[in-house]
């Protein structure tokens, strides 16, 4: 089969490889099609923990059911299928487990033509998706669920800040919010994407590039019940100023860093709850999708590109220029 191997740092090459093989309790699938997360891009330039080479790398993707393993459940065999990213996570709901992973590192990913996956990692595809659709789904949309509504807990009526929209957590965010009757907010620094963001059905958005914009951002339209974040670094105070009293803020990344300062005073007097998240449990994941399916929900998909051409979907997200996920087909 052909797969998009990373032989190593900055090294990618579409290449032929075998075909793996379903050990007891997994399928084997016949991808259709697979989606980059900025997760990918990291493994790509060495800034991932846990490098190994050669690797697969991947964690979105949707396909058919081609085979299953020793002792497998046969009733999977031809059925249309989305792929959980989120491995072993454990038995808790509050946290993953010590065995806890994500699909495409260590374990080989969905940039390849067919993958083996323990048969849990199976659902069926939302059948009002494309299969562009769900393979953008899984990982971002996934972190997207937990953040907001199993770790932030956010309720109808209330009002969100989503900073850096455009990217798939982001604007997986922006449909569960808007869907659940919140008021969204947004930032960027293109304001082409915040006002694709509005035709979503933000209310509005900032650009953080702008001076002043976390002052204007409290007097209108006030401060925010939950704010959403995963750059982190020096712009995180910002987001202390800006959220209400007896609010959360929750995060699952730092791409600028660490704060250099957090303003602990304001975060105890304001009675505010730091949460960090990450991915999402088997629960997260089921519920995730029944959402997805009650509201008819439709990820982003910024760009599509054929297997041969994964590099230029690389390109692509380490430039930032998309706004949704990108996608690559088999």
């Amino acid at each position: 089969m052909r797969a998009l191997q990373l032989s190593a740092i900055n090294q990618l090459a579409v290449v032929e490889v075998s075909d793996p093989l379903p050990a007891p309790g997994e399928a084997l699938v016949t991808l259709r099609a697979a989606a980059l997360n900025h997760r990918d891009v990291w493994i790509k330039q060495g800034q991932y923990a846990g490098l190994k080479f050669p690797c697969i790398p991947g964690s979105d993707g949707a396909g058919v059911v081609l085979a299953v393993g020793t002792g497998g459940d046969a009733s999977w065999l031809g059925r249309e299928v989305v792929i959980n990213p989120s491995l072993d996570w454990g038995a808790s709901e509050h946290a993953q487990g010590p065995k806890f992973s994500i699909l495409g590192l260590p374990r080989d990913g969905t940039l390849a033509e067919k993958i083996a996956v323990p048969a849990g990692q199976l659902a069926p595809k939302p059948p009002h998706l494309t299969w562009e659709e769900a393979a953008a789904l899984p990982l971002t949309g996934l972190t997207a669920y937990r953040a907001i509504f199993s770790r932030a807990q956010l309720k109808p009526g209330e009002r969100i800040l989503l900073t850096g929209i455009g990217g798939g957590a982001a604007l997986g965010a922006l449909q569960f919010a808007v869907a659940h009757g919140a008021e969204v907010w947004v930032t960027s620094s293109s304001s082409e994407k915040i006002s694709r963001a509005v035709a979503l059905g933000a209310a509005g958005g900032f650009d953080y590039t702008q001076a002043g914009w976390a002052a204007a951002a409290a007097q209108a339209p006030g401060h925010f019940d939950v704010i959403m974040d995963s750059a982190g670094g020096a712009g995180f105070e910002q987001l202390i100023e800006l959220v209400a009293p007896g609010g959360r803020v929750v995060f699952f990344g730092a791409t600028r860093g660490n704060p250099p300062g957090l303003p602990m005073r304001k975060v105890f007097w304001r009675q505010v709850s730091l949460l960090g998240t990450t991915m999402g449990s088997p629960a997260d994941w089921r519920a995730m999708l029944e959402f997805v399916a009650l509201h008819r929900l439709k990820p982003v998909v910024s760009d599509v590109f054929p297997l041969a051409r994964s590099g230029e979907a690389f390109a692509l997200m380490e430039r930032g220029g998309q706004f949704g996920k990108i996608v690559v087909t088999m």
